[in-house]
């Protein structure tokens, strides 16, 4: 039976003010079925935690060192990640929905979404600083308005596993990004999240020829990486490279 401690509730309150500082991804809908998000305030305090499909992050808080690990699934001060004990199921071609946590509306930026293929199962598979990964959608600016507008109102956001990729088991790395104070570098703050998924039916396409790494993605130079959201009214550049769609 699971518990959790006295000393876990303590720690939920005494970060609580961090919890709404911020943000994670709390929840998602893969294949018709709901799954936790990693709960970063409550899972590592149960005497057994729960297991998931998401893997561990450390907090709600940022990462900005884009040269650190942690810029991968998350971690605290190149700590990274480490994989889940359970993978999803979901058809080639179909649709995921995360709903994050209530984010700050001061926190506007653009969310990208990239996958790596696992060699055999997600469960033990570390990718390193292997260029392993590539993006399948991605969301900016549009007006005046942000892709990160809609987590305010906590409205699920929504993208396509494509439907020529290959069955088999992979990385999902989800990422927010906050360009509040990305005026110069350092100073903008990514959010990633990472859960494991065994994809089915599909066709033979492995994603691009070109895949990046994390990190090793983005430089301080990278467009995006910089850029002044408070003066800046003409056209933002999402950094990375273009999705692939199949």
């Amino acid at each position: 039976m699971k518990s959790i401690s006295i000393a876990a509730l303590t720690a939920i309150v005494l970060n609580a003010s961090g919890v709404f500082g911020h943000g994670y991804v709390q929840s998602a809908v893969i294949g018709g079925q709901t799954y936790s998000g990693y709960l970063p305030y409550s899972d590592p305090y149960y005497s057994t935690p729960p297991q998931r499909i998401f893997r561990k992050i450390a907090g709600n808080g940022p990462v900005e060192d884009i040269t650190s690990i942690d810029l991968q699934c998350g971690g605290w001060q190149n700590s990274g990640s480490a994989p889940a004990p359970l993978q999803a199921t979901v058809p080639a071609g179909s649709s995921i929905s995360l709903t994050w946590t209530t984010w700050p509306d001061s926190h506007r930026g653009p969310v990208a979404t990239y996958l790596a293929k696992c060699p055999n199962s997600c469960t033990d598979y570390v990718p390193g600083t292997s260029a392993v990964w590539f993006k399948i959608h991605h969301a900016g600016k549009t007006g005046t308005t942000w892709a990160s507008d809609a987590f305010i109102t906590n409205t699920p956001y929504t993208f396509t596993i494509p439907g020529s990729l290959k069955a088999g088991n992979y990385i999902v790395r989800h990422e927010l990004t906050a360009l509040h104070s990305a005026w110069a570098y350092p100073g903008i703050q990514f959010y990633p999240s990472c859960f494991q998924i065994t994809v089915t039916g599909g066709g033979s396409a492995t994603g691009p020829s070109s895949k990046v790494a994390f990190p090793g993605a983005y430089t301080p130079t990278t467009p995006g990486i910089v850029y002044d959201i408070y003066q800046g009214t003409g056209a933002y550049t999402i950094p990375g490279p273009a999705p692939w769609t199949g």
